[in-house]
């Protein structure tokens, strides 16, 4: 069953991860590696968790990129969604076999 309405992974990260260590973004951004205006477009749900920014994240908090890529999707798939009714495609079906 899906997820109902699934939080930016940024949420998680600010939330579990730099309030729970009184870590503020342009501390947690230096630890990182990146800058903090990209640290700051995450948390805030402006910017997309990358293959680069998981294995920051899953070295920087003992976590793995999987965990991070897998809140990402969800949260993109989630989003899809909803916009999903708008969408115009074409059905395929499969064609008939022959011998």
């Amino acid at each position: 069953m899906p997820m109902h309405n699934p939080c930016h992974p940024g949420e998680v990260l600010k939330e579990v991860c730099l309030d729970s260590l009184g870590l503020s973004i342009t501390r947690a951004a230096k630890g990182l590696g990146v800058t903090r205006q990209a640290l700051s477009a995450l948390v805030n749900g402006k910017a997309r968790v990358s293959v680069d920014m998981a294995l920051r994240l899953s070295k920087a908090f003992g976590s793995t990129p999987e965990l991070w890529l897998g809140l990402q999707r969800a949260y993109d798939l989630w989003q899809a969604r909803d916009r999903a009714e708008e969408m115009v495609v074409e059905r395929f079906e499969e064609p008939p076999v022959t011998v």
